[in-house]
């Protein structure tokens, strides 16, 4: 065999070894508690116009900055109160983008332990130095300002993709302001579900103007894609000149543009945020003192349920996929052994009987085996 090919065929077969093996679940099939469209706004049929052209043709310093571009950062600089916008093609590509040009080798990243994998990736990219810190815990990332050097940057994300907890955002922005550190936050899964007007959790403690740079991705609660960095002026134009996937890569097209801002706008209008936290109180209200004990604690849209062991947790997802849930298990290595998870995903469109019936079926399955 191709020492290539064997090389491949070796490291799937320790996946599988370890029941570890990731797999594309069928594209259809159950009532979805999986998806990020937390408000259900992927559905929503916003009017159509006939735009020049759809594909935007090349990069946006060449043939791709076309006019919807401009709207879009504009309008979301005014409803996410920044005073500027960038729009990437993704969140990924955002967090890659942003992370990878700001800092120099005399530089200090510090960051969550559970940052998103696309923050970890960035941090591979830059020449800065960097450190964890561990998870919400402030005094260790007080521990880790004091001994940084250079320009400090503190990355953290506002919701957590995979715990559904929230960070200590408050105590974070007075550490990272004593020791003259620039804070970075994602806010990927809290934008729509926490905030005025769903603007994130910055908004919803008054912090915005006490963070250097905001991460807001349109492929969750908005139902579209792409992505924004919120920040100065200055911190635009920077990344125009010196962020490669900016640089480098198409623009997105101007009807995914336009989808975003119409998704916006409704997002600023409807009460679906409203609906989807009447629901997450409701889910957790009807699940047993047992099972509700192995939630981790969140009022997000994100409820996982810790299910330790791979084996143990596909069982599970398993058995809720029989009845009818479009619920995946969430396995190490994407996330540490001994705290895999069901990742339940609650979305204003789930019906009350559906809601009640999950929670029924889950202490079902789970309290034997509490």
């Amino acid at each position: 065999m191709d020492p290539i090919d064997e090389y491949l065929k070796e490291q799937l077969a320790q996946r599988r070894e370890a029941n570890s093996l990731r797999k594309l679940p069928p594209a259809e099939g159950g009532l979805d508690f999986c998806s990020n469209d937390y408000l259900g706004l992927a559905e929503v049929h916003f009017p159509t116009s006939e735009l020049p052209r759809h594909g935007a043709t090349g990069s946006r310093l060449i043939s791709g900055n076309h006019a919807e571009y401009e709207r879009l950062e504009l309008e979301l600089a005014q409803f996410l109160q920044s005073e500027a916008a960038l729009v990437f093609g993704s969140g990924y590509q955002a967090n890659l983008g942003l992370i990878s040009c700001i800092a120099g080798r005399q530089d200090t990243i510090l960051y969550d332990q559970l940052v998103h994998a696309s923050i970890r990736d960035a941090l591979r990219l830059t020449n800065a130095r960097s450190f964890s810190f561990r998870h919400n815990d402030v005094a260790h990332l007080r521990q880790r300002l004091d001994r940084s050097s250079g320009r400090v940057f503190v990355i953290v994300e506002s919701v957590y993709s995979m715990d559904g907890d929230e960070a200590p955002l408050a105590d974070i922005v007075n550490c990272c302001r004593s020791a003259g550190a620039a804070l970075i936050v994602d806010e990927a899964h809290a934008l729509g579900v926490l905030g005025p007007a769903g603007r994130g959790l910055s908004a919803l403690l008054g912090l915005e103007d006490l963070v250097w740079a905001r991460i807001f991705t349109f492929g969750k609660a908005l139902g579209v894609h792409g992505a924004a960095v919120l920040g100065s002026k200055l911190l635009r134009e920077f990344l125009v000149n010196f962020s490669r996937p900016f640089i480098y890569t198409t623009g997105l097209p101007q009807d995914t543009v336009l989808r975003i801002r119409q998704s916006i706008a409704y997002l600023q209008e409807t009460d679906r945020m409203e609906r989807l936290h009447q629901l997450i109180g409701r889910f957790k209200d009807g699940l047993h003192p047992g099972v509700r004990e192995q939630l981790i604690p969140s009022r997000s849209a994100i409820q996982s349920l810790i299910v330790p062991g791979n084996e143990a947790v596909k069982a599970v997802a398993g058995k809720l996929q029989d009845a009818g849930y479009r619920i995946l298990p969430i396995l190490h290595p994407t996330v540490p052994a001994g705290s895999e998870r069901l990742r339940i995903c609650l979305h204003s469109f789930n019906r009350e009987a559906d809601i009640d019936r999950l929670a029924g079926t889950l202490n079902a399955i789970m309290e034997p085996a509490s």
